[in-house]
């Protein structure tokens, strides 16, 4: 080889050269079999001296070698080799050492990429045999570079499924531990708890639910606990008629009381079919306690979780006609919709008056005075609010 290839390889005018052969190579393509690139945004200087090495006779000086066009440069690439004396065979070097990085036949590599993940498609069939639907939208989902994931994914989920119907009951982050040594690996609201969710729910031939307590429900009904304990409903001056343990807090306590799922679902009271006030936030709660009022309240917290739920169905169940307030705002309206929706609760003190009130503003359409304006934003702590809230609506 008589040609400088450092000379070339460092020259700049040259490198928009190297990079597109360097993505050639790349994509699977050899030297030898390269006859033409197309160059981007290559320099007139770079163009010229391509020019002044092919075309050397007259017919090249009528019409170049290298073509120029609006979509690059077309440059010989074979012909250019030979000219230059660089063998095939030093191509990628030279390549190599003017774009600083090496040359990766991604066509193999992603042919191997592909092959591996037939392979971890194929453990995940063997591993989750009754599940296939799950394994189908786990591959639909796809794959990070690494599968290492995925493949714990697919094992923490078949030894979960071995270990239902857990006889005796056990707690999910129980069940989470003793399949992976991760007690979270499987909590609610993660991707792995979907799948779990997503799994149990095929095996069982059921719909995947999405509300918080059918799905503990699904999970409860294959002997695997979620928790039951850290959340709590508050309820103040709510009567109970029955005679369980729960009805006999509500019935003495003059403070509110914290209501567990477990509470709510093992020994659940009998409520007095009295209206209830449903608050969006503790605080309604405390002003209630302050001012003495004697209004039935419950207090969910903000977005309707799996305790929330089961206290509105038992509502629901003995008759107590239910009554929301949530504050003013896109997620307030947001859970007030679902209450009115699921529970059949009349809504108040969001309404448009309220807020006009509140905003010390008109009302400016009476007539859609039965629901506020979309930037309205108001909330419970108002006095125009809790006016409303504790005298009853």
């Amino acid at each position: 080889m008589t040609t400088d290839v450092h000379h070339l390889a460092d020259d700049p005018d040259l490198a928009p050269l190297w990079h597109a052969i360097h993505r050639r190579l790349c994509a699977g393509e050899s030297a030898e079999t390269i006859n033409t690139v197309r160059v981007a945004q290559l320099s007139r200087t770079g163009v010229s001296m391509l020019r002044t090495w092919l075309d050397t006779t007259t017919s090249r000086r009528r019409r170049s070698a290298v073509s120029v066009t609006a979509a690059g440069t077309v440059v010989p690439l074979r012909e250019l080799l030979q000219v230059l004396r660089i063998d095939c065979q030093a191509l990628p070097y030279l390549v190599e050492r003017a774009t600083g990085e090496q040359i990766v036949n991604r066509s193999l590599a992603n042919r191997a990429s592909i092959a591996l993940r037939e392979q971890l498609w194929e453990y995940a069939a063997r591993r989750l045999p009754q599940v296939p639907r799950l394994v189908a939208r786990l591959r639909a989902a796809g794959l990070s570079d690494d599968d290492t994931d995925m493949r714990r994914t697919i094992d923490a989920l078949a030894d979960a499924l071995a270990l239902v119907p857990a006889i005796p009951p056990m707690p999910l982050a129980k069940l989470a531990h003793d399949t992976t040594r991760n007690p979270h690996f499987f909590d609610l609201g993660t991707t792995s708890g979907a799948r779990l969710v997503a799994a149990i729910a095929e095996l069982t031939n059921r719909a995947e639910p999405t509300r918080p307590d059918l799905v503990r429900e699904l999970l409860a009904g294959v002997g695997i606990l979620a928790d039951r304990l850290s959340a709590t409903v508050l309820l103040l001056n709510v009567d109970a008629i029955g005679d369980g343990p729960i009805d006999e807090r509500l019935r003495t306590s003059a403070l509110p009381v914290a209501l567990t799922l477990l509470d709510l679902i093992a020994t659940p009271p009998t409520l007095a079919a009295v209206p209830l006030t449903v608050v969006e936030n503790p605080s309604v709660l405390e002003i209630a306690l302050i001012r003495q009022s004697r209004i039935s309240l419950a207090c969910t917290s903000g977005q309707l979780r799996a305790v929330d739920h089961v206290l509105l169905q038992l509502a629901n169940r003995c008759g107590v006609p239910l009554r929301y307030a949530g504050d003013v705002d896109n997620a307030g309206i947001q859970i007030a919709e679902t209450v009115a929706q699921l529970y059949q609760a009349e809504l108040i003190a969001m309404d448009a008056t309220t807020v006009a009130a509140a905003l010390n503003a008109p009302v400016i359409n009476s007539a859609a005075a039965d629901w506020p304006g979309p930037d309205a934003s108001v909330f419970q702590e108002h006095d125009a609010v809790l006016a409303r809230i504790l005298e009853g609506g």
